[in-house]
């Protein structure tokens, strides 16, 4: 939802807004979502952000990656200080450095990723062509019914199992 929404054109605050009343829906949804108002409350704070990420944990159960990758993008200046505040704690790093990237990237979009992250980046090609499909998505043929059989056919391929 977040991504969704952020891809629509709204700011992080205002996607979470619109996606808190759809988790409140779900059950079990309490932790993660005190998780995503703690990050939000450290965010606002002047807590400095090594010690306001261990209070919302290391990251190796999901709302604690989501925590900590919500207040490093609520609080980034740009692109790479998020994702660098997002990799240097200890913790769980990696994902949340890559739950920040997506989030940093979908608002901000690709040109404001480092040049010299991408540049030497293996298989840009591949990950620039899913990322399109991945947005481009809702527009594909899904429905059992009135399936296109050659855009079926190579969806298949590329993505089987879909």
């Amino acid at each position: 939802m977040l991504i969704r929404e952020l891809t629509d054109g709204a700011s992080l605050p205002e996607a979470l807004e619109v996606a808190k009343p759809m988790l409140r829906e779900e059950r079990d949804h309490p932790e993660t979502l005190r998780a995503i108002e703690l990050a939000e409350d450290l965010a606002a704070g002047n807590v400095p952000s090594e010690k306001a990420i261990a209070r919302l944990g290391e990251g190796w159960i999901a709302e604690e990656a989501l925590a900590i990758s919500l207040y490093c993008a609520l609080v980034a200046r740009d692109f790479r200080h998020g994702v660098i505040l997002a990799v240097n704690h200890d913790g769980d790093s990696d994902s949340t450095g890559a739950i920040t990237g997506n989030l940093l990237g979908t608002l901000h979009g690709l040109d404001a990723i480092p040049a010299q992250w991408l540049d030497p980046l293996e298989l840009r090609d591949v990950i620039a062509e899913i990322a399109g499909d991945l947005y481009d998505f809702t527009e594909w043929p899904l429905s059992p019914f009135g399936r296109v059989p050659e855009q079926q056919e190579r969806l298949w391929r590329k993505y089987p199992g879909y």
